[in-house]
């Protein structure tokens, strides 16, 4: 037996307090639970009380909580919001955002460091912003669909851009390397979607309630597959969970609604009950808040980064507003599309390990991105308010 490692324990204590709070809070103001998890992991990190530590183990947990967050991302694209107007809104907002946050970059440090700050200045938390949404009763109302697209355009757009540019190859090579990924995940969907699944469905449907458990084992067959494939190719990890998200959909689209749901709920129950809280405290235990602590004048830059985020982010995700949408809508759009952490996170970490960013650097756009999550879904949400009654019927005839 080796040395007990109070982290281990720590962590799921936390895990569990971080609803509790998150609940009795929410009676005033409504927080996403992400925030308590980060700064709870902040306050038992070794920058404040110093009761859990880093370590290789909770780190590889930690990443397998990422890529399931990823992966419920992949899961909730609706490939109908990319059709039409929406689609080339989404798309167009998160290519003058890439082009943005590079031109910030470039204010903020010259160099590669540019291209990694504008990659996280770009990103969008679907995966954060997803049951905000689904517990607002938005999901499937235009407001809830234009959200959706620019989620993902705003995940799965960085998530290519980290491949082409932070991938350790020239940017040529990269992008081929990358297109034989594209290829195999395309066969992958032109499968999911073509071949008969009835067999699959019935044999996930009698397994449901029994210790096979055939759809989750399925799940992570497909999850490790491409994830394994991105880190073949040394292409980033995310982008085969986020791809066996996407898959894993089309597998289930003609399932039952019974069977559907009750695998989701079982998928859901793994990632928000065990993986994700994992990877949202290790961030706040691994955050570098000694950092800004040193200097204290790097704490002015947070609310700079926000209206950086917002700008940057923000007004261009507008774009995608429901037709017709009111400027308060618009705003509330804007802020939510300008949420974003777990691909700061993950972009900053490559940033920080290839010797791009300093630390200090990563410190202040993780806190940025904390932030973030924190106020701009509050503060965007409460500019959508209470849907109208003539709204819901328009969304309900959409």
């Amino acid at each position: 037996m080796g040395d007990f490692e109070p982290t281990l324990l720590i962590i799921p204590a936390l895990a569990v307090l971080a609803p509790i709070v998150a609940r009795g809070i929410g009676r005033w103001v409504r927080v996403p639970i992400v925030v308590f998890e980060l700064v709870l992991g902040i306050l038992v990190g070794p920058a404040v009380l110093g009761w859990a530590e880093p370590s290789a183990f909770i780190e590889t947990l930690a990443d397998f909580g990422l890529a399931m967050l990823f992966f419920v991302a992949g899961t909730e694209i609706e490939f109908g919001a990319f059709r039409g107007r929406l689609g080339r809104r989404a798309s167009l907002g998160w290519l003058i955002s890439l082009v943005a946050g590079v031109a910030a970059g470039f204010l903020l440090a010259p160099g590669e460091a540019a291209i990694v700050i504008g990659i996280a200045l770009c990103s969008t938390a679907l995966g954060t912003l997803l049951p905000i949404i689904r517990d607002a009763g938005e999901l499937h109302t235009p407001f809830g669909r234009a959200i959706g697209a620019i989620g993902a355009v705003g995940e799965f757009g960085p998530l290519i851009a980290i491949s082409i540019f932070l991938g350790g190859r020239q940017p040529g090579v990269a992008t081929v390397v990358l297109a034989i990924f594209i290829a195999v995940s395309a066969l992958g969907i032109w499968l999911a979607a073509v071949l008969p699944r009835g067999g699959m469905h019935r044999v996930v449907n009698a397994t449901l309630h029994t210790s096979g458990q055939f759809a989750i084992r399925v799940v992570f067959l497909i999850l490790t597959a491409l994830v394994t494939l991105s880190i073949m190719l040394d292409l980033d990890m995310l982008l085969g969970a986020f791809t066996a998200g996407v898959i894993w959909r089309l597998l289930m689209r003609d399932a039952s609604e019974a069977d559907r749901e009750a695998v989701e709920s079982k998928i859901e129950g793994i990632a928000f009950g065990f993986l994700v809280p994992i990877f949202f405290i290790y961030t706040g235990i691994t955050f570098d808040l000694q950092a800004l602590l040193d200097d204290p004048i790097l704490f002015l830059l947070l609310p700079v980064g926000l209206v950086v985020l917002f700008v940057v982010r923000g007004l261009p995700a507008s774009l995608a507003a429901p037709e017709g949408a009111s400027l308060r809508e618009r705003l509330s759009v804007g802020l939510l599309g300008a949420t974003g952490l777990p691909i700061i996170v993950a972009v900053t970490a490559i940033g920080v390990s290839e010797g791009i960013l300093t630390t200090t650097q990563q410190a202040v756009l993780v806190a940025t991105g904390m932030l973030s999550v924190l106020l701009f879904p509050l503060i965007g949400m409460a500019l959508r308010g209470e849907r109208t009654r003539t709204e819901a019927l328009r969304d309900d005839r959409v």
